[in-house]
Parts: structure tokens; sequence; C-alpha cells
């Protein structure tokens, strides 16, 4: 695993530092959207006083925080494979580029000593998975790693009741950020309560801190829903996940080519708005992230 200098020494003397995942980059928007934005999320980092650290895998090599070059060989390539845990010894083996979901971004991360990680949303149990028995790999890695992830919940095209009971079952801590229901990702609200609440980026902080005081395993989930105004107009939302759901039926999609599929579906049939809400939530959490990781190395130097 590579370590970027500008990481490596930010870590080695306490400096915040913020992951972030690089699957948005290579198959979460559209080209040449993906770099310009890679490098907004990594300036709404910075600009809150923390240092970004994007991870991938390049060229065979797992990678904590790239560079400009690096963030252009990922935004290009066409043969950049989806890289969960189980993937991420296959793409190094291989050679190979990797783009990392939110379980191998925690994963790389944890290991490199990094804390704080910023994400659009997280994976969770997909409609339907009494029968199909697809969840994503993102809870249970969720489960073992002590990251603060900053997310606006999971995606509303999974069983957004059902993954906030594996959450609970797993012992992953949500907080509800000035909130105090989980959010939707592109809808404020999914109407399911949350069981705490935290007003500041410090209150993040402290209970982080606590967590590992008490040595509490897993990961805290920061629920940061965009402001009522900001969302997609929940009847076009409600007419597109519908549509988009169904095609995905239709074509036969199954397993993890479910949500890229979906993903694209929506931003089609929704002219773009998808695509807008998802880049507006994603620079929310960055910024958000990069105070709560300031906050955490101000109590913990």
């Amino acid at each position: 695993m590579r370590v970027h200098p500008e990481v490596a020494e930010a870590l080695a003397v306490g400096r915040p530092v913020v992951a972030l995942e690089s699957t948005i980059i290579a198959h979460g928007l559209p080209r040449p959207d993906n770099l310009r934005v890679a490098r907004e999320i990594e300036e709404a980092v910075r600009s809150h006083g923390a240092v970004p650290a994007t991870i991938a895998v390049i060229g065979g090599e797992a990678s904590v925080g790239l560079d400009d070059d690096a963030l252009e060989t990922l935004a290009n390539a066409d043969d950049v494979a989806k890289c969960g845990v189980r993937d991420l010894a296959p793409a190094v083996a291989a050679g190979a580029h990797g783009a990392t979901t939110v379980a191998a971004t925690s994963h790389l991360a944890s290991l490199a000593g990094i804390r704080v990680f910023a994400t659009s949303g997280l994976g969770g149990v997909h409609r339907g998975a009494r029968d199909s028995f697809d969840e994503s790999a993102d809870l249970s890695t969720l489960a073992r790693v002590g990251i603060c992830v900053v997310c606006a919940g999971v995606k509303s095209i999974l069983d957004i009741p059902a993954t906030l009971e594996r959450l609970e079952t797993l012992n992953v801590t949500v907080l509800g950020y000035r909130t105090g229901t989980f959010p939707a990702f592109y809808l404020n609200d999914s109407g399911l309560p949350v069981s705490w609440r935290v007003e500041t980026p410090a209150e993040a902080a402290a209970v982080l801190r606590e967590r590992a005081a008490l040595q509490v395993p897993g990961a805290v989930v920061v629920a940061n829903p965009l402001p009522e105004d900001e969302q997609l107009d929940p009847m076009l939302h409600d007419r597109v996940i519908a549509g988009a759901l169904a095609a995905a039926e239709e074509a036969g999609v199954r397993g993890k080519q479910v949500t890229p599929f979906v993903l694209d579906h929506l931003h089609r049939a929704s002219e773009g708005a998808t695509l807008a809400v998802n880049v507006r939530l994603v620079l929310r959490n960055a910024e958000l992230a990069g105070r709560i990781a300031v906050a955490l190395s101000a109590v913990t130097r």
C-alpha cells in the first residue's frame, strides 16, 4: 500500500485527514464531469482545514492519496475495476486500476490510520433481499472498522428500513447531523428516526473519541441530509425510482450491477437532476468531514 507523502506527513504529525472513495470518479459520474468534481471534492476538504486522501488502486498499487496524474488516470481509463474489499488483492495482483467502494475505502483508510471518511451514500440492503440475499458488503465492513463515515444516508433505491436494522444489529453507531431522521440520499428525510443526533462537528468528534476510549468496535455513520430546498423533487424522485427499478428487473440485472444500472437510468430519466443532487450532497459531506476531522484532531493530539 502506498500512502501519498502529504497524507503520510499529516498522519505522522496528527493533522486532520479525510479519506475519499473513488467509485464516484470512475463509475458514478460521466466524463469530463468526474475529474472536475473529484478535484472539487478534494478542495472542499482542504477548504475546511484537512488533507484529502482519495483512495484507489492505480496500476496494481493500493494508493491512499492520489496526485493529479493518478486522478486523471482514474477518471479517463476504460478498464477501471469496481473494488470491494474482496477485490483488492486480485486487482493488485493483476496490476489493474481499481475504484474503491465505501467498504474498500474504509478498509484501506483504517489500515493507513485515517479516522474520517466522506462519501455520497452507503450501500445497504437491497429491495427483495429476503429472496436474493443481496446486501452490500459496506455494512459488514463498517461493523469492524473504526472510522467515521459522513454520508447522506443510503441510496433511496435500497430498502432503508432493513438497512437501518442491519446497522443496529452490526453495532454501527448512526448519528443524525442536525436531524432526528435518517436522510434518503436524494431526499432529505426518509421518515425513519435515528437514535442520536449531533449539532456540531465537535459533538461528532466527541462521540468518536468516547467510542475509541470504550473500545467499541465498528464505524460511526454521520448522516448529513441535504437542505429541503436542495433535495430532488419528491414527485420526480418517486417516478424515476419506480421506473429505474422496473427497468433493472426487466433487464435481469442482478448483484453489484444493480446500483450502477439504476443510477444511470435515474440520470437519464431525470434529465441530469439526480446527478446534480449527487454532486451537491457529496460536496457537503466532504466539507462536514473536513470539519469533523479538524475537531477530532484538536481533541486527540
